[in-house]
């Protein structure tokens, strides 16, 4: 069980722009914080249809690849407890951080009315010198950040959604994986067979590969700086302070 000092919500959001960001990255946490029964909420704004270099697929095998991460998306989903899934559908490749979707991310935040959303850090660009950030990357944590605050909870933005009966809804905490330098880090040893099956459902991405060598390597880098087994960092922002009980 978590320590009693560590913050557990009673609900979170997970916003990600492909079929297994997730899993590489948060799925530790979700899975540490389902099996306390809180309700989490995956959201996947593309379907991954541009995810295959097989020579043999163009652009007719995209609606078949698309099906098939979804798929494999929400047998991850179940693997680590996640209550629901939605799918925004966009394409692969192309995700911008326009005020349609974010007024679309702010509309599902007030609908499921989350206490943390979960996102990558939109200013990350470059890992050490070999991983550029995908761009699909940084728009989902840009759209996610900003329907967070100030879009969710401002009453008079996005003012016909208040028309449809969306009330804003102020999420108290905000997890950015993937920091320059983090200030939280999550324990995960007792989730990462669950983060590691979770991934190995994405089959049509992983081919023979098996992740779990480097999932447990880099759980073991980010936990380290804390004396953990494994873990999972970010840098919270905390932006409701929970009341003290009397």
């Amino acid at each position: 069980m978590p320590d009693e000092k560590e913050f557990i919500p009673k609900s979170a959001m997970s916003i990600h722009a492909h079929p297994d960001d997730q899993e590489f990255t948060v799925a530790g946490t979700l899975a540490r914080w389902a099996a306390t029964g809180c309700e989490i909420t995956s959201v996947i704004l593309t379907s991954g249809d541009g995810g295959s270099n097989d020579p043999t697929h163009d652009a007719s095998y995209k609606p078949t690849l698309a099906a098939i991460r979804e798929t494999e998306q929400s047998a991850a989903n179940q693997v680590l407890g996640i209550h629901r899934t939605i799918y925004l559908h966009l394409p692969d490749g192309e995700l911008e951080p326009t005020v349609t979707l974010r007024k679309e991310l702010t509309k599902i935040i007030r609908t499921h009315r989350p206490e943390v959303v979960v996102t990558g850090d939109p200013q990350a660009v470059f890992y050490g010198n070999g991983y550029i950030n995908h761009p699909d990357h940084r728009a989902a944590a840009q759209l996610a950040t900003y329907a967070v605050f100030p879009s969710a909870g401002s009453r008079l933005v996005f003012a016909d959604l208040l028309a449809q009966g969306f009330e804003p809804h102020n999420v108290k905490r905000l997890y950015l994986h993937g920091p320059e330098k983090p200030d939280t880090w999550v324990d995960i040893t007792d989730t990462i067979e669950l983060k590691i099956t979770a991934l190995q459902k994405h089959a049509s991405q992983l081919g023979e590969w098996n992740p779990e060598k480097m999932i447990r390597e880099w759980a073991t880098e980010e936990g380290k700086p804390q004396g953990l087994n494994y873990a999972e960092a970010y840098k919270v922002m905390v932006l409701e302070q929970d009341q003290p009980e009397n």
